[in-house]
């Protein structure tokens, strides 16, 4: 008897998962103004406290920007990269 590896039929089938988000946003949209909009309206509100802003600005901001990947760069065999810097001379003078 074997364990592991990949089984015929098994595991989330393909779009699912986005299926049910697209239901859930949907029926969030139905019920009016949506969790961003609102972090939105607060963020822009100049009449409320910069703090109440500021905290709505750090809530909304992983939905409006991406946020970076860290990448490692490693040199051949995954070993640390080696960097040759070459200098020419200035010939025009």
């Amino acid at each position: 008897m074997s364990h592991g590896g990949a089984r015929s039929g098994a595991g989330r089938k393909p779009g699912v998962s986005t299926r049910m988000n697209e239901e859930a946003r949907k029926k969030a949209a139905e019920g009016g103004l949506m969790p961003l909009d609102y972090m939105l309206a607060i963020l822009r509100d100049e009449d409320l406290p910069q703090e109440s802003r500021m905290d709505a600005a750090k809530a909304a901001a992983p939905y409006v920007h991406a946020k970076l990947a860290s990448v490692e760069h490693k040199g051949d065999g995954g070993g640390p990269m080696v960097l040759e810097i070459i200098r020419f001379a200035d010939k025009a003078s």
